[in-house]
């Protein structure tokens, strides 16, 4: 009886303490909104920006980066997202010259706020988050404060 319950409460505190790895790599697991057009994201213990969103409808955790010219991913998940891998280009990345290959995206959200039509780049054998870069960046107001940086939606002119 006694192995059962010290068996249990090991399971029970390893998912405590996942748990609170994954609050601490990703705090922005469910975006904070100030309006509708305006949201909040909290910096992790690294001092990345990271957030829940989605690409085409479907799931993903986007790592702000604003030394990224265009959105980013990574060959397995543009493979899961089902992106259309175009013409093969040469990136110029912070570990040197890579070859990768452009892409689109139909929809990309983030909390409320949605864009659509987005290039994007593949590169093949990485792993990595997908990189929010300029591309859907400078269609936002960012301003950071502290560890916080408030996001808002720019309303086309």
């Amino acid at each position: 009886m006694w192995l059962l319950v010290w068996g249990l409460a090991l399971i029970l505190l390893t998912w405590l303490f996942q748990q609170k790895l994954e609050r601490d790599y990703n705090p922005n697991q469910q975006v904070q909104l100030l309006d509708s057009r305006t949201i909040v994201l909290d910096q992790n213990r690294h001092g990345h920006y990271l957030a829940n969103g989605a690409i085409n409808g479907q799931p993903v955790v986007f790592l702000l980066d604003t030394g990224a010219t265009q959105v980013a991913l990574s060959g397995p998940e543009a493979k899961r997202l089902g992106l259309p891998r175009g013409p093969e280009l040469t990136l110029n990345t912070a570990a040197g010259r890579v070859t990768g290959y452009h892409s689109h995206i139909k929809t990309l959200s983030l909390g409320p706020l949605t864009l659509y039509d987005l290039d994007a780049v593949i590169v093949p054998g990485s792993n990595f988050e997908v990189l929010l870069g300029m591309n859907a960046l400078r269609q936002f107001e960012l301003t950071q404060r502290g560890d916080r940086l408030t996001i808002k939606y720019l309303t086309p002119e």
